[in-house]
């Protein structure tokens, strides 16, 4: 069974009346992680994609360029994001729950944050209620000023600051650079991020992010090559 059909099942067995938010309640057993890690994106988007008072063809199409959808799981995908979306739930109640979920696997709320940052982009505009939407998540998260910034600037238009990309300042020496660089692309071994919660199917949103990360590497060495 499909990781989309083992959430369509479990939407389907919501009792009439009863929340989408409720199946977080059911997910607090490790076999669940994943399943856990794509309802909370799920849920999440749902509710961010409509933070700037629309939700733009792109925002969905980005939510599916996290994930892997096959054609056959198309239909259930569709059903939970349109029950997500509906729930009377407010994002906050999700992000607390799914901060208490995975307060042992911190890596995966980085994660589960850099999703939802790539759907705000998807449109090309960061409108300013995404921007507070996706700060307090990030507070809610513990994750980091610095951190969410790093993030952030992954996702931005051209002029993003390299530096914060990789994760140190303007003035950091080429070595240190450099075993950052490496740390970054560790964290982004499927092995680690499978460990971390984040299921196959959402694999495409390491390989943007590595790419991301490479491109501003390049960017520093070339800007730095420059100089000398």
């Amino acid at each position: 069974m499909s990781l989309w059909q083992r959430i369509r099942d479990l939407v389907d067995r919501l009792r009439a009346g009863e929340a989408f938010s409720s199946l977080f309640d059911r997910l607090t057993k490790q076999p669940e992680q994943t399943v856990a890690f794509t309802i909370a994106v799920i849920a999440l988007g749902a509710k961010m994609a409509k933070a700037d008072g629309r939700v733009t063809h792109d925002e969905v199409a980005a939510f599916k360029q996290i994930f892997i959808i096959p054609a056959e799981d198309e239909a259930a995908a569709a059903r939970v994001y349109n029950t997500a979306r509906a729930d009377v739930a407010g994002y906050e109640f999700y992000a607390k729950r799914i901060a208490r979920m995975f307060r042992e696997r911190p890596g995966a709320l980085s994660d589960l944050l850099e999703g939802l940052v790539f759907i705000a982009m998807a449109d090309g505009e960061y409108h300013p209620h995404e921007a507070i939407f996706l700060a307090q998540v990030a507070e809610i998260f513990g994750i980091s000023d610095a951190e969410f910034r790093a993030i952030r600037n992954r996702h931005l238009p051209e002029g993003s600051d390299p530096y914060s990309i990789i994760g140190v300042p303007h003035d950091t020496d080429d070595d240190t650079i450099r075993r950052a660089y490496k740390r970054k692309v560790r964290e982004l071994h499927p092995d680690g991020m499978l460990a971390r919660g984040l299921p196959e199917e959402a694999m495409r949103l390491a390989e943007q992010r590595l790419a991301v990360i490479n491109a501003a590497f390049d960017q520093i060495q070339k800007e730095r090559a420059a100089v000398l």
